[in-house]
């Protein structure tokens, strides 16, 4: 069981739909956050408890000095949240170079960079008592690819892949990674993608429901959330 209470995390994405409110819940079970995300102004415009830090993840260096600011704040990290993310639509033969950057950077690349900044952080953490875990939200494209997500869903797959690897090398440490699934949540992310445009999509889960069932998985310990566990 890991009580939230004092617990020092980092959310990333905190200024968007599923991060907001995945904050929220965190910072009502009593824990110190560190909010993230690319707009300083949307950080200071949340009704959230917590230091706001803009960074720009697709930026390698700017990680590791993130993550040492966030140890600087709150003397020590308990906690990433990994809900920064963009979307892009499409035929998969037609994704721009630019496109397949950005999905790869800010998708995929910042989760591991940030896991590698953070690792000694979170193992003292684990060696002072406290449960220290990663979430990644590599939603439901990275079990069942989609078609004309196909980029998406390949920086997504690739995250799970990852996170799932490195949880098994990193379970000694102490440290829990939780890869969290869930399908078409109603935020903002599909209003605003790097290439192309929505389809007409069913209506999806509420971001307050999903973020509840991801919290509930840290607080209870678990370690994969597949896209069932989000089904009523």
């Amino acid at each position: 069981m890991t009580h939230l209470d004092d617990s020092a995390i980092l959310v990333l994405g905190a200024s968007g739909g599923l991060g907001r409110e995945i904050a929220r819940l965190l910072a009502a079970g009593g824990a110190r956050l560190v909010l993230s995300g690319r707009d300083q102004a949307k950080l200071e415009a949340l009704s959230i408890p917590g230091t706001r830090l803009a960074a720009d993840l697709t930026d390698p260096e700017a990680i590791p000095a993130l993550v040492a600011e966030s140890i600087r704040v709150n003397g020590r990290l308990d906690g990433i949240i990994n809900a920064a993310g963009v979307v892009a639509f499409g035929p998969a033969t037609e994704v721009s170079d630019e496109t397949l950057t950005e999905l790869f950077a800010l998708n995929t690349l910042a989760p591991i960079r940030l896991l590698r900044a953070a690792r000694f952080a979170l193992t003292e953490s684990a060696e002072q008592g406290r449960d220290p875990f990663v979430v990644t939200l590599s939603g439901v494209v990275s079990e069942s690819p989609t078609a004309n997500l196909a980029a998406y869903s390949a920086s997504k797959a690739a995250l799970a892949a990852f996170g799932q690897a490195a949880g098994r090398e990193l379970r000694r440490s102490g440290i829990r990674i939780l890869d969290a699934r869930p399908g078409h949540t109603e935020t903002e992310l599909s209003t605003h993608p790097i290439q192309g445009t929505a389809p007409r999509l069913p209506a999806g889960y509420s971001p307050v429901v999903v973020a509840q069932r991801v919290v509930d998985a840290i607080i209870n310990g678990e370690r994969d959330l597949a896209s069932t566990s989000f089904q009523s």
